[in-house]
């Protein structure tokens, strides 16, 4: 039993106009982060490309066919003001919902106790009909479904700490009361969700704002006092982590001040619960990290503490 690394390099074709915080570096820097020595015990597979009808699992057809149509031949186009296509964008994205789906097959089989994808465009604001925050399809909520409607489970939990809230995955599984979401973000912040009146069709949403310039305290402490208990109530057969490292203190576009040991301390919490509650059956992907040192120092972390399980 191991650690599984989904590595998306699809990804590093999936090019942003200069000066975009979501750029190729992004990815690089994760790349060179888990070349290190100390990373040599994963296991290492290349992200497929998702199908058509994967991305429906989340996204009705007329929108896949209209983001589809959207990417050009040569240069750049916009979907919105932020997010952007290339060339290589689109099997970037198809690359980035087919390796969450490859670490979900992985896992639920029993190759590999669980899984990190490193991949770029992330995904959690693509709600179902809108590209938005430079996402095009929902990876995390897309591999959620693809665990209950193809492997047949009952429960599936989504945790999101990225700085921003994980709008898009609310959206896709707002109906969906076989899935617990779970987002921690910085209030106020872009997109503008993620209130704690924000609960989903069956209950199934629970939104933990946080406060401009909280810390590591706050979020272990909203962790403890409310995600926990609701994540043990739901009992999930599998956790799905929208791993977003933007909350981190020295990252451009917000303003939390979390430490590496903070990710630290959330990916250990979130394993001893998968320990607890489901086999340790953990899939992680790599949503928002805008500082490359601190989204190359913060990853490193993530995936140690997925190793130390792994083992």
């Amino acid at each position: 039993m191991t650690t599984l690394l989904v590595e998306n390099h699809a990804g590093l074709s999936h090019q942003m106009p200069p000066g975009h915080p979501e750029q190729i570096a992004r990815l690089e820097a994760v790349f060179s982060a888990l070349s290190d020595p100390a990373f040599d015990a994963l296991t290492r597979a290349e992200a497929p490309l998702c199908t058509e009808d994967d991305l429906l699992l989340g996204h009705p057809a007329d929108y896949v066919a209209a983001v589809k149509a959207a990417m050009p031949e040569s240069g750049l186009k916009s979907l919105d003001p932020d997010t952007h296509a290339s060339p290589g964008s689109w099997d970037a994205a198809l690359k980035g919902v087919g390796g969450c789906l490859m670490a979900v097959d992985a896992v639920l089989s029993g190759a590999a106790t669980n899984a990190f994808v490193a991949t770029r465009p992330p995904g959690h604001h693509a709600e179902k009909t809108r590209a938005m925050g430079f996402c095009f399809f929902g990876n995390a909520a897309i591999a959620a479904k693809h665990a209950l409607d193809r492997h047949g489970l009952s429960r599936v939990a989504v945790v999101d700490f990225d700085v921003h809230h994980g709008n898009g995955t609310q959206d896709i599984l707002w109906d969906e009361g076989r899935t617990l979401f779970v987002s921690s973000h910085q209030m106020p912040l872009y997109p503008g969700s993620g209130s704690a009146g924000e609960r989903g069709a069956s209950n199934n949403i629970l939104n933990l704002p946080l406060p401009p310039n909280s810390g590591g305290a706050e979020m272990r402490a909203a962790y403890e006092r409310r995600a926990f208990p609701a994540l043990r109530a739901f009992e999930p057969e599998l956790i799905i982590i929208s791993a977003g490292f933007d909350a981190h203190h020295d990252d451009p576009l917000a303003n939390l001040v979390w430490t590496t040991e903070d990710f630290n301390w959330i990916t250990r919490a979130l394993l001893d619960l998968a320990d607890e509650l489901c086999g340790g059956r953990v899939v992680s992907t790599l949503e928002g990290g805008y500082d490359l040192t601190a989204l190359a120092t913060s990853v490193a972390g993530h995936v140690t503490e997925l190793m130390e399980r792994g083992a």
